[in-house]
């Protein structure tokens, strides 16, 4: 009984924030409209699911639709957080007719339930319930809903990682933290999946147990989840930013059959204007403001970038981000200011990305860095 009663409370404390973040993201007024939208949409639907944690104490486990409706909600809830994905990974993305085949797999699920449930009485309902294990819309519908799971993230990753090369070519601010902050919630959400399968097998067999503990712990990793999501979210506002799907990667540009042009001269040019004019100051300069300045078409500026170089423009910027923050480190008159204060110099906007990158090219930390040449 304690077990059920940890269970409970876990349930109702997630469903709560759940529901209440969502009713946050649907009043916000914010440029990420579609994105938040969908991310409610998807913690109602989270919250709709967490409630079986909960349910027996209004319906006393009697049949009821909404506790099926409850049952089948993560074959609508998979394709919303899909969806979801997508909109935060491009920023021109909008809901469009065809979106709505990602209904199909609810509506197929919730068809093999009409005989015995829907349109049954009280009695075949119950019996449906009682038999659970022997039925076969029961173990259909779970087994469709893990493969449809697997199916849809394997999606999202490969979205996330087409999406973080686009950036990486083409932009050079610290928008990285939104692909990071995604990678790590489609990793957290596939775990929880994968501990799902682990509950639902044990919950086709006997060991009843070790579903009662399996129940509790996939219970704690829900809340944890969503306790690290708010404070993600409250601690990094600046999360959701896309990148325009539009946007051609740069081995699939064909460079203009030009042979007068040489690749060193343009290398050189390209590097003279960086050190000159250093446009890298500038956090949020991405290849189009680039190519803008030196006049030059942003195809062959990809092109000579991420072919010739063969460096991501994201790279190829930090690079000179990051010789600007080591002359200041080296520059003893330079030693008041701290490593914050440097790194907003140089046009990095986040310690984090600038601490990576820095220890990336010089296998130091900036402060070691600072320690080690101040020494000599």
């Amino acid at each position: 009984m304690k077990e059920l009663d940890l269970i409970t409370i876990i349930g109702i404390i997630s469903a709560f924030i759940l529901l209440l973040l969502a009713s946050f993201l649907f009043s916000v007024t914010s440029k990420n409209k579609i994105s938040n939208k969908l991310f409610a949409v998807f913690l109602i639907l989270f919250a709709l699911d967490i409630t079986g944690f909960f349910s027996h104490l209004f319906f006393h486990n009697k049949p009821s639709i909404f506790n099926n409706l409850r049952f089948l909600s993560p074959s609508l809830q998979i394709p919303v957080f899909y969806l979801y994905i997508l909109s935060v990974c491009y920023s021109d993305f909008k809901l469009k007719k065809k979106h709505l085949w990602h209904l199909l797999p609810y509506i197929i699920i919730n068809l093999l339930f009409f005989p015995r449930f829907y349109l049954a009485d009280t009695s075949v309902k119950v019996e449906l319930l009682e038999n659970f294990r022997n039925s076969y819309e029961f173990i259909i519908s779970h087994v469709f809903t893990h493969i449809q799971a697997l199916l849809y993230l394997i999606a999202s990753f490969s979205i996330l990682l087409k999406a973080k090369k686009i950036f990486t070519e083409n932009y050079s601010s610290g928008v990285i933290k939104t692909y990071n902050w995604l990678f790590q919630l489609l990793v957290s959400y596939s775990f929880l999946y994968g501990f799902a399968i682990v509950k639902n097998i044990l919950k086709f067999s006997d060991f009843k147990e070790l579903f009662k503990t399996s129940q509790i712990i996939i219970a704690l990793i829900v809340l944890t989840t969503i306790c690290w999501y708010v404070l993600k979210a409250l601690k990094n506002p600046d999360l959701f930013k896309g990148v325009d799907s539009k946007i051609t990667l740069a081995k699939n540009l064909i460079r203009e059959n030009t042979p007068n042009k040489n690749i060193d001269s343009e290398i050189q040019v390209l590097n003279k204007y960086m050190a000159e004019n250093e446009p890298y100051l500038n956090p949020s300069l991405t290849i189009r403001n680039l190519a803008v300045q030196m006049k030059i078409p942003m195809r062959d500026l990809s092109v000579l970038i991420n072919q010739s170089l063969n460096k991501h423009f994201f790279d190829f910027v930090n690079e000179y981000r990051i010789k600007k923050a080591m002359d200041i480190l080296k520059d003893s008159s330079n030693y008041k200011m701290t490593v914050l204060e440097i790194l907003y110099e140089v046009g990095f906007n986040s310690k984090s990305s600038f601490n990576t990158a820095f220890k990336k090219h010089t296998q130091l930390t900036p402060t070691q860095f600072r320690k080690k040449e101040l020494q000599l």
